[in-house]
């Protein structure tokens, strides 16, 4: 492994139908379309060859700055060359429009002049079928058609066709504008269009930030946070995607390189926890039609993921054709974890859709299907209570009663528990307290009490950072003993220097890991908060932050020794530690919630 900085050198922009990433050096570097989970039409960031290209160059040397225009999921990036400078406008338009969203398959890239007078060039070459097959390139009055996938593109600009076919360089003097789109035809003058869509996506973002309950502690990084999270939704059904991106190793040589463009039920209860404590719900409201339709569907148990249309078979095969990134491969596609036993899965179920029973913000009461809902998760339960299975890592072969496992059946029984008072059903409120008894009666089966401290697992001696939640979670009391001493024993064996955590440092499927995952160093943040440890919990939390990239963006992992970002990006699953920790913390020091500090 090398010893120098790796960080991704790349922003996204999406619209809730599609995510792509745009690399310092102007390329669209990943995009897939029509779904997030599609074949890419831009991957060069897994083949620089296959991959195709979508990039607005000048003609030599080169240097890039790139920012957020604020508040806004709209990425600038700005391009110094010996003969001038010039700004890249990226953005995918979102906005109302005839009583709904407008959120269409359109990539809009505005390019202007603003020192001197740059050449640039521009190169639009897009792929299908991951790579293996390039789309066919024709000519129209004002556009380009690319043809070849199961859909056409379509490429409009004001900018002349021939120097884009011949990838010719021209003078930039005035501003230019390019409407990249999938089976979507533009009838429409492409300035006035793009200048339109373009202020009335700045308004939306702006807006929705302006209505999100977001306290002061660090309030930059949890609105960028929560930009990310928000487009990782595909609204369509109200999925939640872990990932844009595939095969991103988790570190050099480990071959832990994994499809995350898939929607994990554990994930989404996390990300819908931390939109509800900045008060966004329509997402939650959206969820929950998808997960009532995996539940009609689902007799014994939930899969931990499924396609973003709730598909089951996610089967997992090697590209062999592309080189994978930096040369790292196996390039995975689809995700063999689909076939797991998880049972954390179905308390977190139950945990995710509270809130439409507890909080009287919503009427319960219109809903038709609760009893038959909570009836098919608590069967759940009953059914896993007392099984072994994969746990939160998802080990392909290993299977323990875990104690994470056992605590959100725990918690996800405590769920029903409220939800059978609130619907006055005794049968599910029976049921429920029998459930929690037996979850905590595996929890406690998992204590060493030698170091005063929680095992992964029934009989098996290692730590885990999962068993952080046991005091996140409430499990422990965060004031007493048990919490305090629990929280030492991760700290001291799990913990780095710098305020990193790993998951565990015991063998699995694939070796010892190599890294740490951000994740667990925010959980460690918040158990810091739960039990008082506030000075420490702040420090803690500032010394992660150096970690993210060039626009406050996380990746999954994190090399303890040389600081440097693996694994998928940006990774859901950091920014929703990044903004629970953040809100515990504030909640702890009583920050103001809807204003800042005068």
């Amino acid at each position: 492994m090398t010893d120098k900085k790796h960080l991704y050198k790349t922003g996204i922009i999406g619209n809730c139908a599609f995510i792509a990433h745009v690399n310092l050096n102007t390329d669209i570097s990943w995009l897939c379309w029509p779904r997030f989970d599609s074949s890419f039409v831009f991957g060069s960031l897994l083949d620089k060859t296959r991959g195709g290209e979508f990039t607005i160059k000048p003609e030599g040397d080169f240097t890039t700055n790139q920012y957020y225009i604020e508040n806004t999921n709209v990425l600038r990036t700005e391009i110094t060359a010996d003969d001038g400078t010039y700004r890249i406008t990226d953005y995918a338009p979102r906005f109302h429009m005839n009583e709904r969203y407008f959120k269409p398959l359109m990539l809009i890239r505005k390019i202007e002049p603003l020192v001197g007078s740059p050449r640039i060039k521009i190169k639009c070459e897009p792929v299908y079928n991951y790579g293996k097959d390039k789309m066919n390139l024709n000519l129209g009055s004002n556009h380009i058609h690319f043809s070849g996938a199961n859909q056409d593109m379509r490429l409009s600009t004001d900018v002349s066709l021939n120097y884009i076919i011949d990838e010719k360089s021209f003078v930039l003097n005035e501003p230019k504008y390019i409407i990249l789109t999938w089976g979507y035809e533009l009838d429409a003058p492409i300035v006035s269009t793009a200048e339109n869509f373009l202020r009335e996506t700045i308004a939306y973002w702006r807006l929705w930030i302006k209505h999100s309950s977001i306290a002061s502690f660090h309030q930059s990084l949890v609105i960028r946070s929560a930009l990310v999270l928000k487009i990782h939704q595909y609204e369509d059904t109200g999925a939640f995607i872990a990932s844009s991106t595939m095969a991103l190793p988790e570190s050099p040589g480990s071959t832990r390189n994994w499809d995350y463009r898939y929607c994990w039920l554990r994930d989404s209860y996390y990300v819908l926890t931390s939109l509800n404590h900045i008060g966004h719900f329509e997402e939650m409201e959206k969820y929950f039609n998808y997960l009532s339709d995996i539940t009609q569907r689902e007799d014994i148990r939930y899969q931990p993921l499924y396609s973003i249309t709730g598909e089951r078979k996610i089967t997992e095969e090697i590209l062999d054709n592309l080189d994978g990134y930096m040369g790292e491969k196996p390039v995975r596609l689809g995700n063999q974890a689909y076939e797991h036993i998880q049972n954390d899965i179905n308390g977190q179920v139950l945990i995710s859709m509270l809130p439409l029973y507890t909080d009287q913000r919503f009427v319960f009461s219109e809903r038709s299907d609760s009893i038959s809902w909570i009836e098919n998760v608590l069967s759940k339960i009953e059914h896993s209570i007392d099984e072994k299975d994969a746990g939160i890592w998802e080990f392909r072969n290993i299977a323990n009663v875990h104690c994470y496992s056992n605590l959100f059946q725990w918690a996800g029984a405590h769920a029903a528990l409220k939800m059978a008072r609130k619907i006055e059903n005794k049968n599910f409120e029976a049921r429920a307290l029998i459930l929690i008894d037996k979850a905590a009666a595996h929890i406690e089966a998992c204590y060493d009490p030698e170091r005063k401290a929680y095992n992964t697992g029934v009989d098996v001696p290692y730590l885990d950072a999962s068993t952080l939640q046991l005091i996140i979670m409430n499990y422990l009391d965060p004031n007493s003993d048990r919490a305090k001493d629990h929280l030492k024993a991760l700290e001291a064996e799990l913990k780095t220097e710098d305020g990193l955590f790993y998951r565990y440092l015991h063998a699995d499927d694939f070796g010892k890991p190599k890294t740490t995952f951000l994740i667990c160093a925010f959980w460690y943040v918040e158990a810091l908060a739960c039990v008082g440890r506030i000075d420490d919990a702040i420090k803690e939390f500032e010394n992660i932050i150096p970690y993210c990239n060039h626009l406050m963006l996380f990746s999954e992992d994190v090399d303890a020794k040389t600081g440097s970002q693996w694994g998928n990006f940006p990774q859901a699953y950091s920014h929703v530690g990044l903004m629970n920790a953040a809100y515990r913390i504030a909640t702890k020091l009583d920050k103001p919630i809807f204003f800042n500090d005068l």
